[in-house]
């Protein structure tokens, strides 16, 4: 064997603590992989996480289903932005009969107050009684019955029944439907 021949037979000790510590660094390389990789959580799935809770914002029954959402879930942040700013709620008040309403400030305060003070609220929308669209698609009135479920942080629960009045509006085809006016046709 010449001067620049290694000989493979032989044990080197330098070679051999290269090996092992080359050995105990994909080892440890392994054993990071593993970890990292954990069988019992769910796969990572392209496209919106909330794809099935949400609806598309651009459709009337997209904005149902994300009211609905909002409702149950009692997240300010998906609710708010499904009204217009010059939204106008109306009710009819049976203890001195006469109509009564609020704009989008009070909506947005009594809402609050409303998921805050619930502990669950189920929300069913039933059958559409009526839908028309106005002013070249960008507006719509829905009549809709509706089914309410609500319990309350201190233990009271609440059902009931009805039918709501809304009129959507977006600004052109193809943007997020907000509702405009919401009077309430139930007999609470």
């Amino acid at each position: 064997m010449g001067p620049g021949s290694v000989n493979h037979t032989t044990l080197n000790p330098e070679h051999g603590t290269r090996n092992a510590a080359l050995a105990v660094f994909v080892l440890g390389l392994c054993v990071l992989c593993a970890a990292a990789c954990n069988p019992f959580a769910p796969a990572l799935e392209e496209g919106d996480p909330f794809g099935s809770l949400l609806g598309d914002p651009t459709t009337i029954d997209g904005f149902f289903t994300n009211f609905q959402a909002a409702y149950e879930l009692r997240d300010m942040s998906l609710y708010e932005p499904l009204l217009d700013s010059s939204f106008i709620f109306t009710y009819h008040d049976f203890d001195v009969q006469v109509d009564r309403q609020w704009g989008f400030a009070q909506e947005i305060e009594s809402t609050r107050r409303l998921f805050q003070n619930a502990s669950l609220i189920r929300l069913q929308w039933n059958q559409v009684i009526s839908q028309n669209l106005f002013d070249e698609g960008l507006s719509a009135r829905i009549v809709r019955s509706f089914s309410l479920n609500l319990s309350l942080e201190i233990g009271d629960g609440f059902r009931g029944d009805g039918n709501v009045n809304f009129v959507l509006t977006r600004t052109a085809e193809g943007n997020p439907w907000k509702l405009y006016r919401w009077r309430d046709e139930s007999e609470f």
